[in-house]
């Protein structure tokens, strides 16, 4: 199948890339960078680059409907930690998304999946289903969820099948060195001390290439609706850190208690994946264990690589 990737340069994106080569799927990739973004150096030369903004379609409508996308994953959004939640590049997210949404069916794509969030979801009422109510507390989840609803009305109009798929916590290699796992990874190689918060809280992590194989069996299927795309296994932060230490034998330097919980810390977010298992087969494989272990390993190839 043809599948167009956007937000290919980015953590999540970037695994859809290498997922759907890996089956042997065609792939192309609209990105604003010139040169080949550097989380697919190594699999650059088997994806069409599309050059050009999502904002300005006129820069790439014609490539595009001249490859004829199939299905297309769209993972584009702006996501830099510490930044994200309350940016008004969330406004310009939706409204460029919505616009992709028109292009793709002129292009005659059939299949769309769009990637939200879990914090669409009102997180105080325990483990989330996708019926579960929504009450978003930042701008980011606000224009996610505001893309789910008026995406599946414009999509009907067109003709498209549309999934929306809420990704929960996620890890693995490419992610931003200053999130929780590889900001823990990296400070454990070093030998430096790692302060954390107590670790109390529980959430809902998968390896990102269990989260790529999900959006691509939604994008392969043409799958209609919203999907959990998460493990459905509740963990506690302090869990999570202690595994990561146990793995590289430094807990030790796992220092609990260090520094307060961030200003946006709901105290349990899990979520359930039956929808996503029955629509599309697939199903998560690896243990979190087993996806830290092989995340470690990622991390001490690229120091030794460096």
């Amino acid at each position: 199948m043809r599948v167009l990737v956007t937000g290919a340069a980015g953590f999540v994106g970037s695994h859809v890339v290498r997922q759907l080569l890996a089956s042997g799927d065609e792939v192309a990739a609209i990105v604003r960078q010139p040169g080949n973004p550097p989380r697919l150096a190594d699999v650059a030369e088997q994806v069409m680059f599309v050059r050009g903004d999502l904002d300005e379609p006129e820069g790439w409508r014609d490539r595009l409907a001249g490859w004829k996308p199939e299905a297309c994953v769209h993972a584009a959004w702006y996501a830099e930690p510490g930044r994200y939640l309350d940016s008004t590049e969330s406004i310009r997210g939706l409204r460029f998304s919505l616009s992709l949404l028109d292009e793709l069916a002129l292009a005659g794509c059939q299949n769309v999946v769009m990637t939200g969030t879990c914090f669409e979801y009102d997180t105080s009422i325990g483990y989330l289903d996708e019926e579960s109510p929504v009450k978003p507390a930042t701008l980011y989840a606000a224009c996610k969820l505001a893309l789910s609803v008026a995406a599946a009305q414009r999509a009907a109009q067109l003709g498209v099948h549309f999934a929306w798929a809420r990704i929960f916590y996620l890890y693995g290699p490419h992610e931003d060195p200053r999130r929780l796992v590889p900001a823990e990874t990296l400070a454990l190689l070093e030998g430096r001390d790692f302060p954390a918060t107590k670790g109390d809280q529980v959430r809902d992590y998968m390896h990102v290439a269990d989260v790529a194989a999900g959006l691509r069996a939604l994008a392969l299927t043409g799958s209609a609706g919203v999907y959990n795309v998460c493990s459905a296994e509740p963990v506690t932060l302090a869990e999570v850190m202690l595994t990561l230490g146990r793995i590289m034998g430094r807990d030790d330097l796992i220092k609990f208690g260090a520094r307060p919980p961030s200003s946006f810390e709901p105290a349990f977010i899990c979520g359930r994946n039956e929808r996503l298992r029955k629509a599309t087969g697939w199903k998560q494989s690896r243990t979190l264990h087993d996806g830290l272990r092989e995340t470690v390993e990622w991390w001490k190839s690229r120091r030794a690589g460096d």
